[in-house]
């Protein structure tokens, strides 16, 4: 028997009319339609009048779940995975099961729809040239900071996920890493109250207000090549300039070019 074929179906983001002729009919005809929350799943299905077998397929169930889907897969049967917004296996454990096909052989059929991190970057007014995804940012410390630094050095245009309630703790902390680029928010895109908030850290901070609902796609402008290669000599004077005192300069300046303060200290004081 051949095996089936898993078809990653994108879904509205927003606006159910967003979604695509053939993901609707890739949807009717399928065996199964893997889902990441099926309550939601059906009222995108009930709403184009489809009725398929209908499975979870999330983050805490992707193991044991994904071992069945792909025995299904073997068996002939032809899959749906859909995820709660967007594309599948964007941010999304769909990424492990398109994996787990790929070592059993079994066919992978991505179909083009919404994507809310492209939709947001193409009306943020930022550089779309060249861009990198860095998705949700971690939420253990050590690793959430090694990701900072990189966003500190990145020239390209960089697109993060957040949820609304840690949106603002997000912004107070990148404001130390990129409080002079531009950046904007996207959230509730495609619906009725969509919104595009842009300006520096600050600016969008003073913006937000208090009550912040919707999904969230931050977009931030990417660093200058001066501020890339600029010397930490340069850096430190331009912060005692500012104000600061030699410690704090020396401590801001190993940050924002990710070095050890012992270095700076070293060029600046001239002392191990």
């Amino acid at each position: 028997m051949d095996y089936g074929i898993l078809y990653l179906c994108p879904t509205p983001i927003g606006n159910l009319e967003d979604i695509t002729l053939r993901v609707l009919k890739i949807l009717k005809e399928v065996d199964i339609i893997a889902a990441e929350d099926t309550r939601q799943t059906l009222k995108l299905l009930n709403h184009f009048d489809i009725k398929k077998p209908l499975t979870s397929y999330h983050e805490h169930n992707k193991k044991t779940k994904g071992a069945k889907l792909i025995e299904e897969l073997k068996k002939g049967k032809s899959i749906a995975l859909v995820t709660d917004a967007g594309t599948p296996a964007i941010s999304d454990p769909g990424e492990d099961l398109v994996k787990l096909c790929i070592e059993e052989d079994i066919k992978v059929v991505p179909l083009p729809g919404p994507t809310a991190a492209i939709t947001a970057l193409v009306a943020s007014g930022l550089d779309t040239s060249s861009f990198v995804f860095e998705g949700f940012l971690p939420t253990k410390s050590k690793e959430r900071k090694i990701i900072l630094n990189r966003i500190l050095k990145e020239e390209r245009t960089i697109i993060l996920y957040e949820a609304p309630h840690r949106l603002k703790e997000t912004l107070h902390e990148l404001k130390s890493y990129v409080a002079d680029r531009r950046v904007v928010i996207a959230r509730e895109l495609t619906k009725i109250h969509e919104e595009f908030i842009r300006g520096t850290v600050d600016e969008v901070l003073v913006k937000l207000g208090d009550e912040i609902k919707g999904e969230i796609v931050l977009i931030i402008e990417g660093a200058q090549k001066q501020q890339v290669e600029e010397k930490p000599e340069i850096l430190v004077q331009k912060y005692l300039e500012g104000g600061m005192d030699k410690k704090e300069a020396i401590k801001r300046a190993a940050k924002e070019l990710g070095i050890p303060k012992s270095q700076v200290y070293k060029l600046i004081i001239g002392k191990k």
